[in-house]
Formats: structure tokens, C-alpha cells, sequence
């Protein structure tokens, strides 16, 4: 079940992303009625998720690019550099990921590593956590969320 105060934190957005650990549709379903949603799936989630969603997206907002994963590929650790070369030939403006359950809002060659936290589940931190993504122009900026 989202957190109502979710809802309250998106009630103006545009999209919603979600970077998996869904554990069920009704994640989507839900959050469909703030926004349209897109999602990848991540290592909690069932295989007809896995299937559906798929791991890895790139998602193209107007002139930028966005990339989206789970972010378990090569194990715990997120590698940034090897982050980035999954999306190539795209240079993506943001990489939105999960996995970790611990927020990242930080920018390394002019690319922007974006985790929102955990609504659900936080982890090294004391509250659950969301992100917003604002986008002017061509930059991108992110904020988390606690609450």
C-alpha cells in the first residue's frame, strides 16, 4: 500500500517514475491515478513484472533523455561510469535508480544520479523518502523528499 502522504507530495506532477521493487501491479494502478507512470522492475518483483517492465528504460522528455533502472546490475555498489555506458549511445540528462533504498541526489560529469530513497522500506536513513524531479529548459534538478 503507497503511503497517503505520496499522494499528497505528487499531487502536481506530470510522471511518475519508479525504479522497481514494486512486489505487485497495484503499485502501477495506484499511482496511475496521480500520473502516468514508468516503471522498470527490480529484484523483489515477480517474473511477469520482470517481463512486462523490463530492467532498464530510456525515457525521452521532449530534448532530454532519462535513464531508468533498477540499479542491481554488477551487485550492490553503483558504479557511475558503468551506469552511464548502459544508456550509450544516449548521454542521458539524469539516471533515475533503486535498489539501494537509500537517497542519492548528486551530479558527476554534468549527469545527473538520482535515487529517490524508499517510501516503504528506507534504509541507513531515519524516514521513508521521495524524490521530485523539476525540469526547466535542458537541466534537470532533483530533490528528495522526507517525511
Amino acid at each position: 500500500m503507497i503511503p497517503r502522504k505520496i499522494f499528497e507530495i505528487f499531487t502536481e506532477v506530470q510522471l511518475i517514475l519508479h525504479a522497481g521493487d514494486l512486489v505487485d501491479q497495484s503499485v502501477i494502478d495506484e499511482l496511475g491515478v496521480i500520473a502516468p507512470v514508468e516503471a522498470v522492475a527490480g529484484n523483489m518483483d515477480p517474473l511477469h513484472l520482470d517481463h512486462k517492465l523490463g530492467r532498464i528504460k530510456l525515457i525521452k522528455l521532449g530534448p532530454l533523455a532519462i535513464g531508468l533502472l533498477h540499479g542491481d546490475i554488477g551487485g550492490r555498489a553503483v558504479h557511475f561510469n558503468r551506469v552511464r555506458d548502459l544508456f550509450l549511445p544516449d548521454q542521458p540528462a539524469a539516471i533515475i535508480f533503486g535498489h539501494l533504498h537509500e537517497p542519492v541526489n548528486k551530479r558527476v560529469d554534468g549527469i545527473l544520479y538520482f535515487n529517490p530513497g524508499s517510501a516503504i522500506e528506507p534504509r541507513r536513513v531515519a524516514k521513508p523518502s521521495c524524490g521530485l524531479l523539476t525540469i526547466r529548459g535542458m537541466e534537470i534538478c532533483g530533490e528528495i523528499i522526507y517525511y
